[in-house]
């Protein structure tokens, strides 16, 4: 009886009817990267000072410039290692009385403004910048600056609540069903944190987003990767991936375009709705018909592949099965994971491996908004490091396989990060931390990519790597570590050491 991969061979790996389906599903690639990365944008933190009643008014009277009515009115830096009381203090003096002069008005009340008591910021802050973010709006400086670190991790906290439920619906209910409930709910409520009326319902927009929208990334990639062939499916799998720094890309030039985070925000989030076309432009995946014993529709699929490509199908297509594969009979769990020594093993390794490269990929795209030089060609130029990355996995996963490349690529990552520390240079800082982003996406691409390649299918989509995210325990991100420790590749595992891995 011919499988899916047998079939494929005779009327096409990568035809019309894959390019097509593959590019389509790229677009919900590329929409997932404002939702990873938004925080760059949405939260970014601009100079500010304490607004002050009446500096405005003794500034026009006495025709400052700004640089003028900073000096006069703003405190300097306070002692190394404390805050900095020129953004969180204010002069506790009332600008309106008319005994202020312009040219030193502070000189009348002290003969040294260091003697001049401070105060918190009472009535707000001043923001320098023509645009506006979540900073600016809820003034999260300060004292309430750990607001901002909450706002993403509310995101991340739904990524990883999200690998525990999203991954069985897939498996449950289907790729495609997936895809459209998770699109449907993250473009709902991306709507609703552009509307959000304060910082509260804030987060609880952000982490409904989070609880889907990396789900509706993983289910897009298995969708995708099923369709083809199996020599295309490690291409397309990457390729995949590079959509996402291609949303990278054009999410900063959005950002550029719209400098205000409610505008911004509806401007990424109103065009997923889209996605719902997906309904009809978009089959189920053959191979989860199989394994759901929808033979039927799954013959219907494969028949209209064929004919999309130019092909007619093979005279036995009705005869279409799953491979003779015991694993593809079986009922994923996440106890599979730590099943047996040899998938246990797996598991801590990967688990370890994902939190590492999700804590660096994210420092260093926070790194951006930090650095004090211009955000938006700071976040251009690191995302396009990302596209030599994908490249250089195609390059070198088939000559040296996935343990050197990833070895290398952490190393790099690492020692980058430890560099930046000693580096002063804003453009010098900027190169180690492209260089570092660049390594630690190789880590992730790979990983993502050795998924199929390390577990037995039922347990690759029961696990919770490509389903999880930065905290999230991952049992396919760190497989090629453990398994290229064994000195061979996938297909040459032995059969005995397969069955092993198997629920009894």
């Amino acid at each position: 009886m011919p499988t899916v991969d047998d079939v494929l061979e005779q009327v096409g790996e990568f035809g019309w009817f894959q390019k097509q389906a593959f590019l389509t599903l790229c677009l919900l690639s590329a929409s997932f990267a404002p939702i990873y990365v938004g925080i760059v944008f949405l939260g970014f933190t601009p100079d500010h000072r304490c607004l002050s009643p009446g500096v405005a008014e003794l500034s026009r009277r006495c025709g400052w410039s700004l640089a003028e009515e900073l000096n006069f009115t703003v405190p300097g830096p306070g002692p190394e290692g404390e805050a900095f009381p020129r953004q969180c203090r204010s002069y506790q003096v009332d600008w309106n009385q008319s005994a202020l002069g312009c040219v030193d008005p502070l000189a009348s009340l002290a003969s040294n403004r260091s003697h001049l008591p401070l105060g918190p910021c009472l009535h707000g802050w001043v923001y320098d910048t023509p645009g506006s973010s979540i900073v600016t709006e809820f003034n999260l400086v300060c004292e309430n600056s750990w607001k901002v670190d909450v706002f993403q991790s509310c995101v991340n906290v739904g990524f990883f609540l999200g690998s525990l439920g999203v991954g069985y619906i897939a498996d449950r209910f289907g790729r495609k069903l997936c895809v459209l409930a998770t699109t449907l709910i993250s473009a709902i409520s991306g709507v609703l944190m552009a509307v959000a009326p304060d910082y509260t319902s804030l987060l609880l927009f952000r982490l409904l987003q989070g609880l889907v929208s990396k789900g509706s990334w993983t289910a897009g990639y298995t969708l995708t990767t099923e369709f083809v062939g199996l020599g295309y499916r490690r291409t397309v799998a990457i390729l995949y991936q590079m959509a996402f720094t291609a949303g990278l890309v054009l999410f900063c030039g959005v950002a550029y375009a719209i400098p205000h985070w409610r505008g911004l925000q509806l401007a990424v989030s109103v065009p997923t709705f889209l996605f719902l076309f997906y309904y009809w432009c978009v089959p189920e995946s053959p191979r989860w018909l199989l394994s759901q014993k929808k033979n039927s529709q799954a013959i219907k699929i494969m028949d209209h592949i064929a004919q999309k490509n130019g092909k007619l199908p093979p005279a036995d297509l009705k005869m279409l099965s799953l491979e003779e594969d015991v694993t593809e009979k079986l009922s994923p769990s996440f106890a599979d994971l730590f099943r047996t020594p040899h998938l246990r093993k797996h598991t801590c390794i990967l688990m370890y491996l994902w939190f590492t490269s999700s804590v660096l990929y994210q420092g260093l795209i926070m790194h951006m908004g930090a650095t004090g030089g211009n955000l938006y060609l700071d976040f251009f130029y690191s995302a396009l490091v990302e596209f030599p990355a994908a490249f250089i996995i195609i390059l070198t996963i088939d000559r040296v396989g996935r343990l050197y490349p990833l070895a290398v690529s952490n190393l790099v990552a690492g020692a980058a990060c430890f560099t930046m520390v000693f580096i002063s240079l804003h453009w010098l800082s900027m190169v180690v931390a492209c260089v570092g982003r660049m390594g630690i996406t190789i880590v992730f691409q790979m990983v993502c990519l050795v998924n199929a390649e390390l577990y037995p299918t039922f347990v690759s989509g029961a696990e919770p790597g490509c389903w999880g995210n930065d905290a999230a325990p991952s049992g396919d991100q760190g497989g090629c570590v453990a398994r290229d420790h064994g000195g061979r590749e996938p297909a040459e595992e032995s059969e005995a050491q397969r069955k092993e891995d198997l629920p009894s």
